[in-house]
């Protein structure tokens, strides 16, 4: 029988610093719902029509092959997130006519919507 209240207390005290951590649970996974909201926002302002200096600005390059029509870019705040776009190339184009350098002022043809996957590293 003496050994009941001992047993009582400790469950009080377990359960008192369980309920005490789940708070700070749930405002991490609000934190981070808050941040993938603002960056899916900011991603979204990307549109077809816009330059690649425009795109830029929210995203970077991706290592790996590309051309200057097609690339891969990170987001700037978490390289895991990835866009696949196609330009519209305005660089200097060689003698057959075809592009040999991208430019700022290309413009975007085609963007996929965001995606998860590792980093490329070159």
């Amino acid at each position: 029988m003496s050994k009941i209240p001992p047993m009582i207390a400790l469950s009080a005290i377990v359960l008192s610093l369980t309920i005490s951590i789940l708070p700070a649970q749930g405002d991490r996974d609000s934190e981070q719902t808050e941040w993938i909201a603002k960056s899916l926002k900011e991603m979204k302002t990307i549109k077809v029509g816009m330059i690649r200096a425009d795109l830029l600005k929210v995203f970077v390059t991706e290592g790996g092959i590309s051309t200057p029509f097609n690339r891969t870019y990170v987001y700037r705040e978490c390289p895991y997130i990835k866009l696949d776009v196609e330009f519209e190339p305005l660089g200097s184009r060689d003698f057959e006519g075809r592009v040999t350098s991208e430019t700022n002022e290309d413009v975007i043809k085609k963007i996929s919507k965001p995606y998860l996957e590792w980093s490329v590293m070159d």
